[in-house]
């Protein structure tokens, strides 16, 4: 019966995705230093998970990718090629490939058609090519032991360690032959440190042996102590023990069984051989994880949400009731929900390295094709948001960082022109603020000319001569967000079709977050992105207006003011109020909620709300006080609806509408 593997996607695309992470990681490392065997080691570690794991699964494609990656990184390994620039590009570009079959999987299920064969056999030419040209390795009596290893020995006989030569023969009536030869390496790492394995540990996993293999040990044991245990050892028909003493130093090796294969295979990084026993394990601490399916949170959430309106609905009870034992009760239940609510938070909040780790690559990627050398710089990865959010701020930061690669940073000989380093610098980081999480993305390029931008957008008639000779610098870099608006001469591949900041602002605002600009001529260009950590449930004031209760966020307040009517002035068509030695714009929400303004009073409440660095006030009829809501969508039928970000319901069971400042100011 065929095993049915549709059930394992999920995991397999799961698992794929963080090795090919880590891959595309040490792949930008091992450009800057191609010799760094640790990395050439860790790739050719993943490539190997990732090819074992897409054949279990019968894609294919993707194993034979990794094979061919396998061939080229051991060669690496062995000293047989130097990895040069052309075969780290072609690297990168299997890394492509894999990342587009994973994609193909998540969409159809199915890995695409073979597509690979011409990047695999790009692989394999150039490694001909390259072993051609390089000299063979060094032999050892009747293995090739390379430079590494040769270094590795050195090293251990400087320190006074013994070099074991190890030959095993296992018996024919051995079954599972790569779990007796784990059960062997595992036994021998107690003891010392494996240089060397011949065949390769993969071959040996893969059972890509005969019943022969041989292993080189550095350890301070005594070889009866290890021969005793590895005799207690069943399935093994011969094992024979050669210390490098017992020989000529130069002759480590010496072959008691001349069918003994002769491809040889480093199994660490950097030799550091230690007095004391060694064992293989990570010098840091690997965080312990676990997937949950986001359906099944959204479903804690609801749960918590509907924990929250009853408590608010035992509010509203306790006010009409004197019983003791009901007051105690919306204490404790109060305790429960907050307590419930912070923890469904903390599961969904995840760090903001999840989307800044795809950066880098597109930095290099940007900076090959444009000429231009940049140094991305980036911190505060380790700032948490909620899942949700994560999923849409990707696509905003990637224009952003486009848009400062290409139109911000200046080409190399223009930078040394005008004083400015060669390289030049993109900064990307996060930090939390109150409530929201803030994302800046600078660079120092040319900056943005403010002239240039009100010069363009009175050719594309979005403004007149007289409103852009009155409009401030600021409101002037603000153009960049109209739709289509662009002020590259030139359209590349990269940008330059007014396609990009319009986008960023309608996904950010989505999220009812807000982004800003500050940029100084030649000097270089900050984008700050605010965004809320949490899309679900939030503090919020409600106000009455006539007999309708709506909400606004409290992170957006700043303040509660009384003002009277006769100090608001009308200018230009804008009501205003002097406020604190500055002008308050003044929005009466009645008339832009449509809602019929019947009072007529001299004294009028005023929530002063912000957006950045802009404030208005939103004149009220009433206050009723400050309450932590649940926010609902307003479905695809109502969510293009201005002026409003979602809905909640009350603890009488009415419902309130949640105003969005973003769209009010």
């Amino acid at each position: 019966m065929d095993l049915d593997i549709s059930q394992y996607i999920n995991i397999f695309v799961e698992e794929a995705k963080e090795h090919l992470q880590n891959m595309n990681d040490v792949l930008l490392e091992l450009e800057k230093n191609p010799s760094h065997l640790g990395h050439i080691n860790e790739i050719f570690r993943v490539a190997h998970t990732i090819k074992g794991m897409s054949g279990t699964m019968g894609f294919h494609n993707m194993a034979n990718l990794t094979h061919e990656m396998e061939n080229v990184l051991q060669a690496a390994r062995n000293n047989d090629i130097e990895l040069s620039e052309n075969i780290i590009d072609i690297l990168f570009e299997c890394f492509d490939a894999l990342d587009s079959s994973v994609s193909h999987i998540i969409d159809f299920g199915t890995e695409e058609d073979d597509n690979n064969q011409i990047i695999i056999n790009k692989l394999t030419n150039l490694l001909n090519e390259e072993k051609n040209g390089k000299h063979e390795n060094i032999p050892v009596d009747d293995l090739k032991i390379d430079n590494f290893v040769l270094e590795a020995i050195k090293k251990a006989k400087k320190e006074g360690l013994n070099i074991y030569r190890i030959d095993f023969v296992l018996s024919e009536s051995c079954m599972l032959k790569s779990a007796r030869a784990f059960i062997i390496f595992n036994t021998l790492e107690t003891f010392g440190e494996i240089i060397y394995s011949n065949p390769s540990v993969e071959d040996i996993e893969d059972e890509k042996f005969d019943l022969k293999f041989s292993v080189l040990l550095v350890s301070d044991n005594d070889k009866s102590i290890i021969l005793s245990e590895l005799n207690q050892i069943s399935e093994i028909e011969n094992i024979t023990l050669t210390d490098s003493e017992d020989n000529n130093s130069n002759k480590i090796i010496e072959s008691k069984e001349s069918e003994v294969p002769t491809d040889s295979n480093i199994v660490m990084d950097e030799v550091n051989v230690k007095s004391e026993k060694t064992t293989q394990t990570h010098s840091g601490k690997v965080g312990k994880t676990v997937r949950v399916d986001i359906d099944r949170l959204d479903n804690l959430m609801n749960l918590v949400s509907e924990l929250i309106i009853i408590k608010t609905r035992m509010d509203d009870l306790s006010e009409k009731t004197t019983g003791e034992n009901m007051t105690e009760a919306i204490e404790y239940l109060e305790r429960i929900t907050t307590n419930l609510h912070d923890a469904v938070m903390k599961v969904r909040m995840v760090p903001i390295e999840r989307v800044f780790n795809r950066f880098p690559r597109l930095v290099r990627d940007l900076s090959k094709e444009l000429g231009k050398e940049i140094d991305l710089q980036m911190s505060g990865e380790e700032t948490e948001v909620d899942r949700t959010v994560i999923d849409e701020i990707g696509d905003p930061l990637i224009h952003m960082i486009r848009n400062s690669i290409d139109h911000g940073i200046e080409l190399p000989a223009d930078r040394i022109k005008i004083g400015k380093p060669e390289v030049g610098t993109v900064v990307l980081k996060s930090y939390p603020d109150g409530n929201n999480v803030v994302i800046e993305v600078e660079d120092d390029g040319r900056g943005m000319d403010h002239n240039l931008i009100k010069r363009k957008a009175v050719e594309k008639g979005i403004l007149d001569e007289r409103e852009a000779e009155n409009l401030s610098i600021e409101d002037s870099i603000n153009l960049l967000f109209e739709p289509g608006f662009s002020t590259a001469e030139t359209i590349s591949d990269v940008s330059g079709r007014g396609v990009g900041l319009d986008v960023v602002k309608s996904k950010i605002e989505s999220i009812n977050g807000n982004i800003e600009i500050e940029s100084v001529k030649d000097k270089g260009t900050k984008f700050i992105i605010r965004i809320p950590l949490t899309l679900a449930i939030i503090q919020a004031l409600l106000i009455k207006l006539n007999d309708e209760i709506y909400a606004i966020p409290l992170s957006s307040i700043t303040e509660i003011i009384n003002i009277s009517n006769d100090q608001i002035r009308d200018v230009q068509g804008q009501e205003i109020v002097l406020y604190r030695g500055m002008t308050l714009p003044i929005i009466r929400l009645k008339d832009i909620l449509g809602i019929d303004d019947n009072r007529e009073s001299e004294d009028l409440v005023v929530v002063v709300v912000k957006k950045g660095d802009k404030q208005a006030g939103l004149i009220v009829d009433n206050l009723i006080g400050q309450q932590e809501i649940v926010i609902k969508g307003l479905g695809k039928y109502l969510g293009g609806v201005k002026y409003l970000s979602g809905a909640t319901i009350l603890g009488n069971g009415n419902i309130s509408l949640i105003l969005d400042i973003n769209s009010l100011i």
